[in-house]
């Protein structure tokens, strides 16, 4: 058997695991599901998940690191510099989420703050820190205040659009988010 046919069937086996934890996500919390639930809809046995993964936890790892990593690249392709670049960049994570609706939805939606909300907070507080003590000159100590208020209502605020089948365009909830960070309540109209 090559080489080339055998990556092709372990990239084919680690999609239908991880496309099967989604499923499950869906109905229940990771601590319910089991690797024998998982390699039941993905039709694969036990022993070809272990060969994989070492658990479902160490699955669903592999998969927010995945989005992680992607989500740090649309990060650093743009900056808070103006207002329509941050409207922008809220505009392109917004369509990722979207694009990603599934993963996303089930990964932010787990009872309690998930690992992938606390991963995804971190790292666009480390963002936000960066940008925001440039932009504005904040203390350090306000900044980080700041920054955790703004990306926990933000993420809040991403959730209910999911939760309510996105009914507003990627634009127009960057919009919406943009304007309660930059302008407060006073700001919408």
């Amino acid at each position: 058997m090559t080489s080339e046919k055998l990556d092709r069937r372990k990239k084919y086996t680690r999609m239908v695991l991880k496309d099967s934890l989604m499923q499950l996500l869906k109905e229940k919390p990771l601590s319910a599901t089991t690797v024998k639930e998982i390699c039941a809809i993905a039709d694969v046995n036990r022993s070809t998940f272990y060969a994989h993964y070492a658990d479902q936890y160490a699955l669903l790892t592999q998969i927010e690191e995945e989005l992680i990593e992607d989500l740090q690249k649309y990060l650093r392709t743009y900056n808070l510099h103006e207002e329509d670049d941050a409207i922008l960049m809220t505009e392109k994570l917004l369509e990722y989420f979207a694009s990603k609706q599934d993963e996303c939805e089930a990964l932010l939606n787990q009872s309690g703050q998930s690992s992938f909300e606390r991963k995804v907070m971190t790292i666009a507080h480390q963002f936000i820190m960066k940008n925001w003590m440039e932009i504005y000159h904040f203390d350090k100590e306000i900044s980080n205040y700041l920054s955790s208020f703004i990306i926990s209502g933000s993420i809040q605020i991403i959730k209910m659009w999911m939760a309510n089948g996105m009914d507003k365009s990627s634009e127009e909830m960057a919009r919406l988010i943009n304007d309660f960070v930059n302008k407060g309540l006073y700001g919408i109209k």
